[in-house]
């Protein structure tokens, strides 16, 4: 089934004539501490955010081997851990995402997230959760996406670290098993992501290659590729968020603090609202200044009745309310029915 260009959710219109959906990714920042995620929820709608992402799973979902461990940065250090550790202490259970469901809510906040399993994505429908998101390391866990789309909820797949022939095999899943609501996010898996490896040009790609709506996923530091990003077509922008860059976890130190993403979706909309219309041809604001700024065809001396005007009589100044320069050979060889002054605005009825 062909994707549709246009995608709705709880009331809000994606594509490429709306503005773009903008996500705060809280993801493990919460730390697992439900106060903390509240507060980052509140900060989020204070920045701009339409809607805000957690992840729902069970660590044995994806990992069995508790000897490996993770590295990061934190407070710019190295910090090493287990794996195991670091995801379990941010699982959510049910009863609190159905709180943070309710919170958002109440805010005007579209939640979304992550599940991992089966069972994840009916956590999710239970919740109610309105769109359902598929993160980069499970864009090959076909069984995962098709149940996604058996919902028949619009659905954001992440892309990160994908060949073609992966993302392929993703997006025929999900339309095969019924999916029609599609957002595929560009999205470059390294934390943060180097300027050089952001590929911005892949968004429209996505977009065209697939026939879906494109977006992306921003790893980056500072706001310059989500303004990019939505220049090149991208209709959904989701960033990862935290109330302090110095907080304890793995993703705080390359996230946008509240400021950080105010700006970002400050930015984001200024430009879609500099990115205007396609159509050639002057602005309203640049019709009413066109005859104070445009030229005219004036005289450069004072002239008698039945003179006929050669080129050095003809000059090109401002205003542009008279004969604009480009007739300009029309008037050589024509006689003055009228005497006029140095500096005449030529019209046609100045001549016989």
């Amino acid at each position: 089934m062909t994707e549709p260009k246009e995608i709705t959710i709880n009331g809000i219109k994606l594509g490429e004539s709306h503005r773009c959906f903008i996500a705060a990714e809280i993801g493990l920042n919460h730390n697992g501490d439900m106060e903390l995620a509240f507060k980052m929820i509140d900060a989020a709608a204070a920045a701009g955010a339409n809607g805000v992402k957690f992840q729902n799973y069970e660590t044995s979902d994806f990992l069995q081997n508790d000897s490996l461990s993770y590295t990061y940065t934190n407070k710019g250090k190295k910090v090493t851990e287990p794996q195991w550790e670091m995801f379990k202490r941010c699982e959510l259970s049910e009863g609190q995402l159905i709180s943070l469901k309710k919170y958002c809510d109440k805010l005007g906040l579209i939640f979304f997230s992550t599940p991992t399993s089966p069972d994840g994505v009916s956590l999710l429908q239970r919740v109610d959760a309105p769109i359902l998101k598929n993160g980069s390391d499970f864009l090959t866990n076909l069984e995962l996406i098709k149940c996604m789309a058996a919902t028949g909820k619009p659905t954001v797949l992440s892309t990160g670290m994908a060949t073609i022939g992966e993302i392929d095999d993703a997006v025929n899943a999900f339309r095969k098993s019924g999916g029609e609501a599609l957002i595929l996010l560009h999205c470059t898996s390294s934390y943060p992501t180097p300027i050089d490896e952001i590929n911005l040009r892949r968004i429209p790609v996505l977009g065209q290659v697939f026939d879906c709506l494109p977006g992306f996923s921003d790893h980056s530091e500072g706001l310059a590729a989500a303004v990019g990003a939505r220049v090149m077509g991208a209709c959904f922008i989701e960033k990862h968020f935290t109330l302090n860059n110095d907080l304890p976890g793995p993703d705080h130190q390359f996230s946008s603090n509240p400021n950080q993403f105010r700006d970002l979706v400050v930015a984001v909309r200024t430009v879609e609202s500099a990115m205007g219309s396609a159509q050639l041809g002057p602005t309203s604001s640049e019709t009413q200044g066109r005859s104070g700024f445009r030229l005219s065809c004036q005289s450069t001396a004072n002239l008698e009745p039945g003179t006929i005007l050669q080129r050095h009589h003809i000059v090109f100044m401002r205003p542009g309310t008279g004969i604009p320069p480009k007739f300009v050979d029309h008037l050589i060889g024509r006689s003055l029915r009228f005497s006029v002054q140095r500096g005449h605005v030529f019209n046609w009825s100045d001549f016989k």
